[in-house]
């Protein structure tokens, strides 16, 4: 069954809890400005690229980093708006615009930082023109990210989705679909298990690289960072993107060094944002 942000991962978020890194305090800085920026991040590649910059660039820029790893996809954000949080980096405009309306926040973008290509994974075929006939293909089950993996299917011809259809479309937007492939609805960080029992998964690239598969090498169909629009992007909740810790962070995660970082740890898996 498909679930809206506001109901995705409720379970898995309980299963799963969050891992801290840093200090490991249990709130944000409550609007204190020359304190510990507290940012929540999935651990890849959100984590590494925040871990990079804490590690090699913060302290030169006055900024006092922490990060919290979540596994899911809706803590973070409740996190953020609760105010545990300062920031967070892991999630997609069309996303963050979903949440908001589906759970009624109040969380802005500050800065694009990176393009996680989604893409298609199989353990059964080599070549998605192999996929055949009636075969299941696993898609997320959250609003935006099974709009993402539709569209990706769409711009291969494999299916074929409903005009004015957006980044919300479903399976029910699906007008023409030549090779009757059957669209299995599971939480995103289920997809990755799911490839012994179907014949392909879309998954995000963060969950395809938490478990082992390399977007550049192991997936069959790729994004294209040509007019993109799920480039992840730091957010607060509104009102706070003129702090001065959030400002140095955004600064650092579009500078040269961070996209150089991106370029050569990820080799094309992760795309410095156009922006900065």
């Amino acid at each position: 069954m498909r679930k809206s942000v506001a109901l995705a991962a409720a379970g898995l978020a309980l299963a799963s809890g969050l891992t801290a890194c840093g200090s490991g305090s249990d709130s944000g800085t409550g609007g204190d400005k020359d304190g510990t920026l507290v940012v929540g991040a999935t651990p890849v590649p959100a984590g590494e690229v925040l871990a990079y910059i804490k590690d090699n660039l913060a302290q030169k820029a006055g900024l006092k980093l922490e990060i919290k790893e979540f596994t899911d996809y809706v803590l973070p954000n409740t996190a953020l708006q609760e105010g545990s949080l300062d920031a967070n980096l892991y999630q997609n405009r069309p996303f963050l615009d979903e949440f908001n309306k589906s759970k009624g926040t109040d969380l802005v973008s500050v800065v694009d930082a990176y393009l996680p290509p989604m893409g298609v994974y199989s353990k059964k075929i080599q070549d998605i023109a192999k996929l055949g006939d009636g075969a299941t293909v696993a898609v997320p089950n959250e609003t935006t990210n099974e709009g993402r993996a539709l569209k990706l299917l769409a711009a291969k011809g494999l299916i074929t989705l409903k005009k004015g259809a957006g980044t919300d479309a479903s399976p029910a937007d699906v007008t023409a679909n030549p090779k009757h492939l059957k669209f299995k609805e599971l939480d995103p960080a289920q997809l990755p298990r799911s490839l012994d029992d179907v014949d392909a998964a879309v998954i995000n690239n963060n969950y395809a690289q938490d478990a082992g598969l390399s977007p550049t090498k192991d997936a069959i169909l790729l994004e294209s960072a040509e007019g993109n629009p799920y480039a992840n992007l730091l957010a607060v909740k509104r009102g706070n993107e003129d702090d001065p810790r959030v400002e140095k962070l955004a600064k650092l995660l579009v500078s040269p060094a961070v996209k150089k970082f991106i370029a050569q740890k990820y080799k094309g898996s992760v795309l410095p944002a156009a922006s900065g």
